[in-house]
C-alpha cells in the first residue's frame, strides 16, 4: 500500500522485520491467539515472528491489491499495536476478507475501528465491492467491532477454515459518513 493511511491516531503502513518483538506482543497473546483462524496461527517466540514478518513482507508486493498485510501503528508514541490484513477467504478465494489483531493493552480505545475504517476506505477505492470478517460465535469483540465498522451479519457458516464462523459484509452504500 503506497502511500501509508493515516488517521487521526494512527498509521497504516507495511510490516517490517524490524517489528518483531511488537508483533510478537500481539501475535503471541494468549488473548488474540485463542481467536486466529487456522490462517494465521499463535506465533510461539520473537524469532519466529520475525519468520513470519519476513514471509509477509517478502509476500506483499506479490498480492494483486487491495490484499496485504500492514501493521497499525499509534501516531504519538510510534508503537505498533496492531496488525491488519485484506486476504482471500478460502475455500474458492472469491471473497476478500477483512481482519484485525491488536495488543491486548489496547483493547477497549477503539483502534480496531478506527484502523479498520481507514482499510474499508481505501479498499473501496481500489475496486472491491464487498469485504466480509468472520468471527467465532464467542468472540464478542470481533464480532462488536464488524458492527461499529457498519457491518452487516449475514449468517453463520463452516465454509470458510471448517470453523463455525458468524459472518459479516460491508458495501461501499453502508459507508456512514
Amino acid at each position: 500500500m503506497t502511500p501509508p493511511l493515516s488517521t487521526e491516531r494512527l498509521l497504516i503502513r507495511d510490516w517490517t522485520t524490524d517489528d518483531a518483538e511488537s508483533a510478537f506482543a500481539v501475535y503471541g497473546s494468549p488473548e488474540v491467539a485463542r481467536w486466529l483462524t487456522p490462517a494465521m496461527r499463535a506465533v510461539d517466540d520473537v524469532s519466529a515472528m520475525r519468520s513470519v514478518l519476513e514471509a509477509w513482507v517478502e509476500a506483499q508486493p506479490n498480492l494483486l491489491p487491495p490484499a496485504g498485510r500492514w501493521a497499525v501503528v499509534r501516531r504519538d508514541d510510534d508503537a505498533v499495536i496492531g496488525g491488519l490484513s485484506l486476504r482471500l477467504l478460502p475455500p474458492f478465494e472469491e471473497d476478500f476478507e477483512l481482519s484485525w489483531q491488536l495488543r491486548p493493552d489496547t483493547w477497549g480505545n477503539g483502534f480496531a475501528t478506527e484502523a479498520g475504517t481507514a482499510l474499508v476506505r481505501w479498499a473501496f477505492g481500489e475496486g472491491i465491492e464487498e469485504l466480509f470478517a468472520v468471527a467465532r460465535p464467542a468472540n464478542t469483540r470481533a464480532i462488536g467491532t464488524a458492527r461499529r465498522l457498519g457491518m452487516e451479519w449475514v449468517g453463520e457458516t463452516d465454509k470458510y477454515y471448517g470453523l463455525r464462523l458468524q459472518v459479516f459484509r460491508i458495501r461501499p452504500s453502508d459507508l456512514r459518513p
